[in-house]
């Protein structure tokens, strides 16, 4: 019979205080600091409860020791989960049904491969209604500075408010800047939202994100592998980074500086497989240099729009856009050169004679007047009083073609 415990899907409150394995998980994560390689290992040969119980008594290889040794002589698991249930927390462990096994697994293939510092997590404190299995699928990591500029947050919330629109959940950090923007974005457009937080979910950090994280939980999840209890520190925010690189199936950094905890965060995701994305910002904006490096060394590909993301990320069972597809045709595709110059020679309302669009466009006379019933034939000019000009319905694509407007007549672009 399986031992993994089946969770409703909706509002979670059992903590697994009851539950040995709970307990026996509860107490290893208090017993060493994350991420713990050697103590992973060491329960996944002996099973949580052995394992627990050979820590305590310091039977244990040198490598799990010096994990442990500080520690395993405390056990706060108890306390833990009277703070839990009082808050309507509740522990997440790889034997419940709701525990996000495959984006998790690439933290252990990775550890595999020999990285360092993204071991997977012995177990997840979680407060929210989400159910974390189905808030990973296919979600999608919006990160960057704490000091945004307006243009930094409004892009995050803009992104996040269209993944979620299009069904997409959005994982950040609840951090001032970038992700408290991403999160709002999210919630606006109804959510799911997912805050993974570099210390315990009692911890009341950033105190001004205190209620934004209460709107998450209600809509979403606030998720975090330390005790109640424990502080913040920046070593934790940095080793909470693999979390969201490895909970989602892509990450965007939206605004970082030359070394920051977002560019952390993106470097994990590469290593873990992971799709990085990067949004360009002003070229003189000390806050977009670390997402101009990670583009410019081709570490990430540039995003300026959700379906930017979206077709770098691509969705399970649904194709993603075929870039050999033909794109769509302007009328003027298959002029040659000299046809086009003397198309982009006429213009919108004044006629002009051939003389005139020969010494605008800089080809022969003969050769304009050759070329000139064709472009009507073709629909793209025609015969006036005055002349030759463009063709009544298509002004939309001389307008685009930017080109320096002639005598007697205004710029496109002016009018």
């Amino acid at each position: 019979m399986s031992d993994r415990r089946s969770v409703d899907a909706g509002p979670h409150t059992e903590t697994g205080a009851d539950d040995p394995v709970h307990r026996a998980r509860a107490y290893l994560l208090g017993a060493a600091e994350p991420p713990a390689p050697a103590l992973v290992a060491f329960v996944a040969r002996y099973g949580p409860v052995e394992a627990a119980e050979r820590v305590r008594r310091g039977a244990v290889p040198d490598p799990v020791a010096q994990e442990t040794e500080a520690r395993r002589g405390t056990d706060r698991s108890e306390r833990d989960f009277a703070r839990a249930e009082e808050a309507g927390y509740r522990l997440l462990t790889p034997e419940d049904d709701e525990w996000p096994a495959w984006p998790l697994l690439s933290l252990d293939v990775a550890t595999g491969r020999g990285a360092e510092g993204v071991a997977p997590p012995l177990a997840l404190w979680v407060r929210g209604t989400a159910r974390l299995d189905e808030a990973v699928d296919g979600a999608v990591a919006v990160v960057g500075a704490r000091a945004a500029t307006e243009y930094g947050e409004h892009t995050a919330a803009e992104l996040a408010h269209g993944l979620v629109t299009e069904g997409i959940g959005v994982f950040s950090g609840a951090a001032y800047g970038i992700d408290g923007a991403a999160h709002r974005g999210a919630l606006a457009a109804g959510g799911p939202t997912v805050a993974v937080l570099g210390c315990g979910l009692d911890a009341g950090y950033p105190a001004g994100h205190v209620g934004l994280l209460n709107r998450v939980a209600e809509r979403g999840a606030v998720v975090s592998e330390y005790p109640p209890g424990a502080p913040p520190a920046r070593h934790r925010f940095l080793v909470r980074n693999r979390l969201l690189a490895a909970l989602t199936a892509g990450t965007v950094v939206v605004e970082a500086g030359k070394r920051s905890g977002a560019r952390n965060t993106s470097s994990t995701a590469g290593a873990l497989g992971k799709v990085v994305m990067a949004v360009p910002g002003p070229v003189g904006s000390a806050t977009s240099v670390g997402c101009h490096d990670l583009i410019r060394d081709a570490y990430a590909t540039l995003v300026g729009s959700v379906s930017d993301v979206l077709d770098t990320v691509g969705r399970l069972g649904e194709p993603r856009a075929d870039p050999s597809a033909p794109r769509p045709r302007r009328p003027t595709d298959d002029l040659g050169p000299q046809a086009l110059r003397v198309h982009e020679a006429l213009g919108e309302r004044r006629g002009r004679s051939p003389d005139e669009v020969a010494e605008e466009s800089g080809v022969p006379l003969a050769r304009v007047r050759a070329v000139l019933p064709e472009l009507e034939l073709s629909g793209l000019a025609e015969r006036c009083e005055t002349g030759w000009r463009l063709a009544a319905g298509v002004p939309d694509r001389v307008k685009s073609s930017g080109r320096v407007a002639g005598k007697g007549e205004s710029h496109p672009r002016s009018r």
